[in-house]
């Protein structure tokens, strides 16, 4: 390959949220920490790049938006998802769950009901809930290790919703939706007039066979009536600076949230915001291929490393992304024992699952985007706390 992606990076000391907060976490510092969203690799060498020609500049004053990075989004949305978009239909966003509450603040009223799909990436209802919203909680089928919709379910939860969040990909399942599935809920949204934030932020870490279906584009009704949330934060390993934007085909749609925007002047991006995300998109594809490979390889480490010697243990296998839903229930533990032993036990820091609602019972997250050394080691944590769990009983 031609980025290293076993380079140990020691990322202690530099205020990282992922290493650094372990303690007010998990009560503990002495741990793998492979819980927040956040890979242990380095930043594209494009994007230091672009942005370190930007700080030559030598003044750091007000920005406009580019035509670069209106250029950029316009070109990556075609190239790696078929999706014709202009630029005048991309909002800049100051992080994709801001933009999530801005919409409902936006979009519907103090009290209107929120449809989510758990288990779900837990700030959907927590935006809602904190927003004085009602959350209307319709759960995904978890079985034989695979997320599913169980549609009858959802049409009855959704009557009287005025907003579907939907994660497309989902988190923390890793499911890519299909077409089919994708237009059955734009056709059962339809029907009850019901608008979608749809959060498309892992949609670029869909991994081979898979391919990512935007929404948006599904139908000419999800067209008129989606907002879709995208950022470049994820897929290269940028979360740090706020490059995140929405795009909204429908005119009417976009100029009402633009108008909103505009009011507490939240639409307007920093520097590094739009120099990086210039350079992921127009630069960034060599290494997001490599990228891919690699987490497909630690995907399949960790899947056959339970096979062999933690069957105890299963995962849902992911068809986007870099984190693992492992389904642990047949450890037989509380869920608060089984984090206090990952955490006590193990010396891991994984995301316990019911953090993205109680249908999460049994689960927890597991994070793959590091060097795979660092996660055979935490597989060997992981498999000697259990057999000295069980050995002794």
């Amino acid at each position: 390959m031609k980025y290293d992606f076993d380079e140990i990076l020691n990322r202690r000391g530099t205020d990282c949220v992922k290493w650094d907060d372990l303690k007010s976490i998990f009560g503990r510092d002495d741990l793998i920490s492979m819980w927040v969203a956040d890979m242990d690799f380095r930043t594209p060498p494009c994007i230091i790049k672009a942005i370190q020609e930007r700080l030559d500049n030598g003044v750091l004053g007000y920005t406009l938006a580019p035509s670069a990075w209106y250029k950029s989004i316009v070109r990556w949305q075609k190239n790696q998802h078929n999706w014709d978009i202009k630029p005048e239909q991309i909002l800049h966003l100051p992080g994709i769950v801001r933009g999530l509450a801005f919409a409902i603040q936006c979009f519907t009223q103090p009290g209107d009901r929120v449809m989510v799909m758990p288990p779900v990436y837990h700030p959907f209802f927590l935006v809602t809930e904190n927003n004085h919203r009602q959350v209307v909680y319709s759960p995904l089928i978890l079985e034989n290790d695979q997320v599913s919709i169980d549609f009858q379910r959802f049409e009855h939860d959704i009557d009287g919703c005025k907003v579907l969040i939907l994660c497309n990909p989902h988190n923390p399942g890793g499911r890519v939706w299909t077409p089919r599935e994708l237009l059955q809920i734009a056709s059962i949204c339809e029907k009850h007039r019901v608008m979608i934030l749809s959060d498309e932020i892992h949609c670029d870490l869909t991994l081979p066979p898979y391919r990512h279906t935007v929404f948006a584009d599904v139908s000419e009704w999800a067209r008129r009536h989606t907002i879709t949330f995208m950022a470049p934060s994820k897929t290269f390993n940028m979360p740090g600076i706020s490059s995140s934007f929405c795009v909204i085909l429908d005119a009417e749609l976009r100029e009402q949230f633009h108008t909103y925007l505009e009011a507490s002047e939240l639409e307007m991006g920093n520097i590094f915001s739009y120099t990086a995300t210039a350079a992921a998109f127009s630069e960034g594809s060599d290494w997001l291929d490599q990228l891919k490979q690699y987490i497909i390889g630690n995907i399949d480490f960790t899947e056959n490393y339970l096979k062999e010697k933690l069957p105890c243990i299963t995962m849902i296998r992911p068809q986007a992304s870099y984190l693992i839903y492992l389904n642990c229930n047949r450890l037989n533990m509380s869920q608060e024992e089984l984090t206090d032993f990952f955490v006590n036990e193990a010396h891991l820091g994984l995301n316990d699952g019911t953090m993205f609602g109680k249908e999460g019972k049994g689960y927890m997250r597991l994070n793959v985007g590091c060097p795979k050394s660092i996660l055979s080691q935490a597989l060997d944590n992981l498999h000697e706390a259990v057999q000295k769990k069980y050995r002794n009983k």
